[in-house]
């Protein structure tokens, strides 16, 4: 591809370009299974047609990624699909103008440890709920792990944004699936899909625009609050801040989408994978023994000592990164090693094949949490691990997730023994977020009780 003469990137390798690739992608079971073909056959750098995008090219190497990790631009096609989900300027795709001011404000909330401090109690309560009425079904069969941890994050994040949770069980579980009713028919719409997918759609997002406003209503009836209240409610941020209704509304539909579903997801592959493992599984069981002692629960100080667990959570997002790609929009010329491509050209992040790339992760397939001791660490490229993104668009939740993630992991595995239930495949597949294609089923033990 030559510099800035808006050419094909022919030089690049790829497949031939037949059609816009929707087909390829359907075929391959969605975009990370298709971006994992590509480069296993053509290399570190890709190019390929997708649906909507004059010119693609997908990186997986992390060195070369560098080059790219100051883009602060989204391809607007790519995105489109969310942009009915929202009423004030797509949140995924705004001009880096509005972009930077908006991300510091939600970086000072959802990247705030005092905030994550104050915050605590609430998470570790409804931790707990969810433990409780598992512990109740335990000896009725298998539990599916998904929609229920996705629910346990949709309610913490509720509570950290709004000041508030969802009122009851049952509107959190209806806000959960009118979620992936919402994502899952959006995202089809850009490879297939018709009139019902449409209307099941737009009813599922009139029903969370609802219940956003009811919660809003309900926070602007109460008021801030104190100082610390304050710093730790996007809501209050935002409109200190002077961001519109509308955005502020946009903001608060987004926030609960992203971080309810790669939450949920992240612990539920996590106990996937400590269940296919029970050496794992033993020695991280032991170090929340060693840290909790006799208590059922941790404290936020706490956290800090997993260190086990903190490099088993980041394993798993290496082999099931909650969101498996990302893209960015070049600006300017880009070098990419031997290769230029040209303004415009749409720079693919395939998270999951840069996290199984040979080269920075021998035997990729495995599972070994080692790989994230600081010694193994220190030896790698920044961007080899990119589970959140990377640059100005990364996630401004990832702090936050991995706080969650760590306290319900802990919480959990204190409390019960987690063993796969027999004749259940578990399949990944892509609905916004790496999801298993019929849930993750597990049979779970109680392990001695411990003091709350």
């Amino acid at each position: 591809m030559r510099p800035g003469d808006g050419s094909a990137p022919a030089q690049i390798p790829g497949p031939d370009a037949d059609g816009d690739g929707a087909e390829a992608i359907v075929a391959a079971g969605g975009l990370h299974n298709y971006q994992l073909r590509l480069h296993a056959e053509y290399g570190p750098v890709v190019r390929f047609p997708l649906p909507g995008v004059d010119r693609a090219v997908s990186v997986a190497d992390p060195v070369l990624l560098e080059a790219t990790a100051k883009i602060n631009k989204r391809p607007d096609k790519l995105f489109e699909f969310l942009a009915p989900l929202q009423e004030s300027g797509n949140l995924q795709t705004i001009p880096a103008e509005e972009h930077i001011p908006w991300r510091r404000v939600m970086l000072s909330v959802l990247a705030g440890r005092p905030s994550h401090e104050a915050h605590f109690a609430k998470f570790t309560a409804l931790t707990t709920e969810l433990a409780d009425r598992w512990a109740g079904r335990a000896a009725a069969g298998p539990i599916g792990l998904q929609h229920d941890l996705a629910e346990l994050s949709l309610r913490m994040i509720c509570h950290y944004a709004l000041g508030s949770g969802l009122a009851d069980e049952e509107t959190a579980g209806r806000v959960v699936t009118a979620f992936e009713t919402v994502l899952t028919e959006y995202l089809e719409r850009q490879y297939q899909g018709d009139e019902k997918d449409r209307r099941r759609a737009d009813e599922a997002l009139a029903y969370l625009r609802s219940v956003v406003d009811e919660v809003l209503d309900a926070h602007r009836a109460r008021g801030t609050g104190d100082g610390e209240a304050e710093r730790s409610d996007l809501v209050a941020a935002l409109s200190a801040a002077g961001q519109s209704p509308e955005r502020i509304r946009d903001t608060v539909l987004m926030t609960m989408l992203a971080a309810h579903h790669t939450t949920g997801v992240a612990i539920s592959w996590t106990l996937y994978l400590l269940a296919r493992h029970p050496d794992v599984a033993e020695r991280v069981t032991e170090e929340v023994d060693r840290v909790l002692g006799d208590r059922a629960v941790p404290e936020y100080a706490d956290l800090r000592r997993l260190t086990y667990l903190d490099m088993v959570v980041r394993e798993t997002m290496r082999l099931y990164p909650p969101g498996p790609y990302g893209a960015r929009e070049a600006t300017e010329d880009v070098t990419l090693g031997e290769y230029t491509v040209p303004a415009g050209t749409t720079i693919f992040y395939p998270f999951w094949a840069v996290h199984m790339n040979p080269e920075y992760w021998p035997d990729p397939e495995v599972f070994d949490p080692e790989r994230f001791t600081p010694e193994a660490s220190a030896g790698r490229p920044r961007l080899a691990y990119i589970p959140f993104g990377l640059g100005p668009r990364s996630c401004e939740g990832a702090t936050l997730a991995m706080v969650e993630a760590e306290l319900v992991l802990a919480v959990l595995l204190k409390r019960f023994r987690f063993e796969p239930a027999p004749g259940r495949t578990v399949t990944p597949v892509e609905r916004f977020v790496l999801w298993a294609a019929e849930d993750i089923h597990m049979n779970l033990t109680p392990r001695e009780p411990a003091r709350a």
